[in-house]
């Protein structure tokens, strides 16, 4: 416990304040000094040199209770606002240059819902003052023009005044179910899949060509197929299901393959095809705190 000496000459108000308060929350000075490592006498002469200073009654003493009197409620009030205003200061200070704000965020479908969305609870989890906005969608944001703080964005990148920050690669894989190469057959060279249903993306390519590679020489061929979608993930599912072959980013599928729901096929002829993934931003000295710290914990977590 610590005795009169930490109180001697009450120059500390705060505390003061403090010890009030206690006394009356939890209604002895024995429980109060419990609560703050004094002893009950500390705590009684903090009271008196309170009144004393003030020259008023605060506390009506008996052998069984403490009341207050209506100077003592007076002074609660303010003691219970100025400590409450000295913890938002001091709040206020401890969090000054932490990352705050609303961070809009926009992703492909399928990589968000995959690999984004499933780390934003840990984002916000270590930065609680950062609200996260988060869309996703496949058509191309303009953060350039303010639309969104952060774009992640795959493939050969547009010239343009943004930063990037690269987050990871994609691999495309070419896959199909069991069931579909049971009952077509399994492809043998790149060649053979021109008698297949191949799923396409229906973006991006005027004309769907997959590329390949033989003998160290790169080719590409056009596939055709009677279903197109906007996001890799719904094509893994039609290929899941029979419907076709398709060639999809490997994150997108990576279930299916674990669980044999999907194979690979015609591996020795991918010409490691790969796709950057790129954060796209404002840069600069006057990028907002939670910009950089998004984009620090997606190349931690995502590489």
């Amino acid at each position: 416990m610590i005795g009169d000496s930490r109180l001697a000459g009450g120059g500390d108000r705060a505390r003061a304040l403090e010890i009030f308060a206690a006394v009356v929350d939890h209604g002895s000075f024995s429980a109060a000094g419990r609560l703050l490592g004094l002893t009950p006498s500390a705590v009684s002469r903090a009271i008196d040199r309170i009144e004393t200073r003030l020259g008023v009654r605060l506390l009506l003493r008996s052998t069984r209770a403490l009341s207050l009197t209506a100077e003592g409620q007076a002074y609660l009030l303010s003691a219970r606002r100025i400590l409450a205003d000295l913890d938002d200061a001091e709040q206020q200070i401890a969090d000054q240059g932490a990352p705050r704000g609303r961070l809009r965020v926009s992703a492909a479908l399928s990589h968000g819902r995959l690999c984004i969305v499933p780390l934003l609870g840990e984002f916000v989890r270590l930065y609680p003052h950062i609200l996260v906005d988060i869309a996703l969608t496949d058509t191309l944001i303009d953060v350039a023009a303010g639309q969104a703080d952060v774009a992640i964005r795959f493939g050969p990148l547009a010239d343009s005044t943004l930063t990037a920050r690269k987050l990871g690669e994609n691999r495309r894989v070419i896959v199909a179910s069991p069931d579909y190469l049971a009952r077509h057959g399994t492809p043998r060279s790149p060649e053979d899949l021109l008698a297949h249903n191949c799923l396409n993306f229906d973006f991006r390519r005027a004309e769907p060509v997959w590329p390949f590679v033989r003998d160290g020489e790169e080719f590409c061929l056009p596939m055709h197929g009677n279903l197109e979608a906007n996001n890799g993930e719904t094509l893994g599912q039609l290929a899941a299901i029979g419907v076709g072959i398709a060639r999809v980013g490997a994150f997108s599928v990576a279930p299916e393959l674990a669980d044999g729901r999907l194979v690979p096929i015609l591996e020795q002829f991918n010409p490691g095809d790969i796709e950057l993934v790129h954060a796209v931003f404002v840069g600069g000295a006057n990028t907002p705190a939670r910009v950089r710290a998004f984009v620090d914990f997606l190349a931690g977590r995502l590489r």
